[in-house]
């Protein structure tokens, strides 16, 4: 089942992560923490069934976050690496308008994180591997609240005995439901693409609200999580785009 922390969940902490040298080919700095609670949940794949929604956080999730980010102290202050504020959007010609980000507005209450410098580079992969699949500005929008949601933008590895099911990478793929290996989940230019190429699948989903277009795609057991998600999706797509 997938565990919803969004509410309760502490500010991110600035990451340790270790690049993988014989898969730099792959621009992969894979996040793994054995024996510690995975992140975001599972992505089913496309023709799975989604479980109940359920509610309660995840015992083990807080202790995840703390491991898998360095553990910072409760004085510790988190530097963002992208300032996420709409007020704070560059006003340059070539920038997504926000029209064309968030055609149906928000559905309800907006959840909001400061990002590091890992995670700003997966939001860019995102980014480019939306343009690169043909699924513009508002697919790149719901990649990155999808990833938002299950992985607050880590590229997580294998979390050991905590890890929800076999579910990696950066949208919480499992190759056991055909998204593909290990390897492949955990290089965010493949896993966004995957992610992309299973929402084109999805009938009408340019004209869907971004939680119907995600859950389709990821099957969540809490469809309504990814929402929460597209206003700062939105603000990071339209300063890095």
């Amino acid at each position: 089942m997938k565990q919803h922390f969004t509410r309760w969940l502490p500010a991110i902490a600035k990451t340790a992560v270790a690049r993988t040298t014989d898969l730099a080919q792959n621009r992969r700095a894979v996040l793994t923490v054995a024996g510690v609670a995975a992140l975001g949940g599972l992505a089913f794949g496309p023709t799975a069934v989604a479980a109940p929604v359920t509610s309660g956080p995840h015992a083990g999730a807080k202790a995840a976050i703390d491991l898998a980010t360095g553990k910072r102290t409760a004085t510790e202050t988190v530097k963002s690496g992208l300032t996420t504020g709409s007020d704070k959007v560059p006003s340059k010609a070539d920038r997504p308008a926000r029209d064309r980000l968030m055609p149906h507005g928000v559905e309800g209450a907006q959840s909001r994180i400061p990002l590091d410098d890992a995670q700003l580079d997966n939001a860019k992969a995102i980014v480019k591997a939306a343009k690169e699949s043909g699924v513009g500005e508002r697919g790149a929008v719901i990649g990155v609240a999808t990833s938002l949601q299950e992985s607050k933008l880590y590229n997580l590895g294998h979390l050991g005995a905590y890890n929800d099911h076999d579910s990696e990478g950066l949208f919480q793929q499992r190759p056991s439901s055909g998204w593909g290996t290990s390897e492949q989940i955990t290089d965010p230019e493949y896993a966004s693409k995957a992610f992309f190429g299973a929402l084109k699948n999805v009938g009408g989903w340019q004209d869907l609200p971004l939680t119907t277009a995600a859950q389709t795609v990821q099957v969540s057991a809490y469809p309504y999580a990814y929402a929460q998600w597209e206003e700062q999706a939105a603000d990071i797509v339209q300063q890095v785009w």
